[in-house]
C-alpha cells in the first residue's frame, strides 16, 4: 500500500497488484482489476468493469473506463479491457462497450496513445501502434497492428484499418483503409504505401514491392474493385504477405477508400 498515495481513492472491492503505483488523487472503482508493474499518474480516474494488464503507463489526467457516450446505454456491465505495456498519455479517454456492440472496448500491447486521445465504445485496437495527440475512434472502430494514426485523425463509427496502415496528419477516414497502405486528407483518399512503416517493421525489398504492385492493381491501372481484389487474390497465391490485404478487402463493409 505503499505504493498509494495518500489522497488517492480506491475502492476496496478494486484489485490491485502489490506493485501498482497509483498517483495523488487519482480515483479508482470497484471494478478495476490493474496487473504487475503499472503505475498510474496523478488524477486520473478508472472506472467501469476494465481489467489493465500488466508493465502499463498511465499519465496524469486520463479518464478510463467510463461509460460509453451512447444515448442507448442503460448502465450495463459492459467492459474496458487493456493489455501489457501500454504507454497512454494525458487526457485520453476510453470508454467501456455496449451490449448493441460487442460489449467491450479492447486496447492490445505495447501501443503508444498520445495525449487526448479518444477511443470510443466498443473500438478493438490492435498492438504496437502509435496514435498521435487528438487521434479519435467512433464507435466500433477496428484498428490492426502496428497502425500509425496521425495527429487530429478522426475515424468514423465502424470504419476498419489494416495492419501497417497509416494516416495522415489530421485525416478523416471515412472508409476502410487497407494493411499497408496510407491515407489522406479530410476524406481520407490513398497516399501510397506505408513503405517506411514496413521497412521498420522488417519486410524485404521484395515484400515492399510486392505490396506496391498490388496498389497499383488497386488505385493506378483503372479496374474495377472486383478486378483488383482478383488480381491480388492470385498474387497472394505466391506472396503471402498479401494475404492480410486480401482478406481485408473481401470482408470490408463500408467499402474501403479510393
Amino acid at each position: 500500500m505503499t505504493l498509494i498515495h495518500p489522497t488517492a481513492i480506491v475502492d476496496h472491492k478494486a484489485e490491485l497488484d502489490s506493485s501498482v503505483q497509483v498517483g495523488a488523487y487519482s480515483v479508482i472503482g470497484a471494478n478495476v482489476q490493474i496487473g504487475a508493474n503499472t503505475s498510474i499518474g496523478s488524477h486520473v480516474v478508472i472506472d467501469g468493469h476494465t481489467t489493465i494488464g500488466e508493465g502499463n503507463r498511465i499519465f496524469q489526467f486520463a479518464s478510463l473506463g467510463a461509460e460509453p457516450q451512447d444515448k442507448k446505454y442503460r448502465n450495463e456491465p459492459t467492459r474496458l479491457i487493456i493489455g501489457n505495456n501500454n504507454t497512454i498519455r494525458e487526457f485520453t479517454t476510453f470508454n467501456t462497450g455496449t451490449v448493441t456492440g460487442i460489449g467491450e472496448t479492447r486496447l492490445g500491447d505495447d501501443n503508444w496513445i498520445m495525449a487526448y486521445v479518444h477511443l470510443a465504445h466498443d473500438c478493438v485496437v490492435g498492438s504496437h501502434t502509435i496514435f498521435a495527440n487528438n487521434a479519435s475512434l467512433a464507435g466500433h472502430v477496428e484498428v490492426g497492428d502496428y497502425v500509425v494514426l496521425g495527429g487530429y485523425t478522426l475515424v468514423f463509427q465502424f470504419c476498419r484499418i489494416g495492419n501497417y496502415a497509416m494516416t495522415a496528419f489530421a485525416a478523416g477516414v471515412h472508409k476502410d483503409v487497407p494493411p499497408y497502405f496510407m491515407a489522406s486528407g479530410y476524406r481520407a483518399e490513398p497516399a501510397g504505401l506505408n513503405s517506411e512503416g514496413m521497412r521498420r517493421n522488417g519486410f524485404t525489398a521484395e515484400q515492399i514491392a510486392n505490396v506496391k504492385r498490388a496498389y497499383k492493381a488497386i488505385y493506378m491501372q483503372d479496374l474495377p474493385l472486383d478486378e483488383a481484389k482478383k488480381h491480388i487474390a492470385e498474387m497472394a497465391k505466391e506472396h503471402s504477405e498479401l494475404t492480410i490485404l486480401r482478406d481485408f478487402i473481401e470482408v470490408s463493409k463500408r467499402g474501403i477508400i479510393r
